[in-house]
């Protein structure tokens, strides 16, 4: 009888050190899989520089695109521009508060700073100057894997206009990717003083070459037409500049 009872207590102790052992042995692996679905504060972004040359001038231009947050709730920023002979053309920086309202699509709200450009002024008219921009659009995956981006803007004197992008990424290889792009921007109003008509005022068309040696870190050839349209031409050739553009432009495309 009693080596009985010893022999229950003995199974006894060893069926709970089993059991402890076991939910010691899981217990890791459920907080991993917890920790998985915790929320985070991630980002990602994306820097393109390029040089290219024309008219014994040569131009640098930047664009910066990226995020800081969770799944649903992020902050965009975005910056671009171009510098030719030592003066601005053109310089934007943005703000926005981005939120995931369905798959693959966000709606944002913000503010952009256009920085005073190096714009030749009009006879008779008053120099470019900065301005404030109250930001508002999408930004998505579109059918067929088109990368959109559609804004519209609210300037500090009431002035409306918008921007409509869109691109797409080819991969010939692993590593040699084609990006073609358009971005078409459009007017509320007549401004002379920043050379902009009424309506379509420019579009831009072009298509990128990178080979990523890593996805970090890759070089690029860049090929772009820009077209000005109606008073926005006009404003361009009172300038002496043309209202059309081609250039080739060699970069390096940096993640981070």
């Amino acid at each position: 009888m009693r080596t009985s009872l010893i022999c229950g207590a003995v199974s006894a102790i060893a069926l709970a050190l089993a059991a402890h052992a076991q939910a010691q042995t899981r217990q890791p692996g459920l907080d991993a899989m917890a920790d998985m679905h915790k929320p985070g504060i991630y980002h990602g972004f994306t820097l393109e520089t390029d040089l290219s040359r024309k008219d014994d001038e040569t131009t640098g231009r930047w664009d910066l695109d990226g995020w800081v947050g969770g799944d649903i709730n992020k902050l965009w920023l975005k910056s671009e521009g171009e510098v030719t002979g030592g003066k601005t053309e053109k310089a934007e920086l943005w703000a926005m508060y981005s939120r995931n309202v369905a798959t693959f699509w966000d709606v944002q709200v913000g503010v952009r700073e256009d920085f005073r450009p190096s714009l030749s002024p009009l006879p008779g008219v008053p120099a470019a100057k900065a301005h404030t921009y109250f930001t508002t659009g999408v930004e998505g995956l579109a059918p067929y894997f088109f990368e959109t981006e559609a804004h519209v803007f609210v300037r500090d004197d009431g002035a409306i206009s918008a921007r409509l992008r869109q691109e797409n990424q080819w991969l010939i290889t692993q590593r040699l990717i084609v990006r073609p792009r358009i971005e078409i921007n459009l007017n509320g109003k007549d401004d002379p003083a920043l050379g902009l008509g009424t309506g379509l005022t420019d579009a831009s068309i072009g298509i990128q070459t990178r080979y990523e040696i890593r996805r970090e870190f890759a070089p690029y050839l860049d090929l772009t037409y820009d077209q000005k349209f109606g008073r926005t031409a006009d404003y361009a050739r009172l300038r002496g500049e043309k209202p059309t553009d081609t250039r080739l432009s060699v970069g390096i495309r940096w993640m981070f």
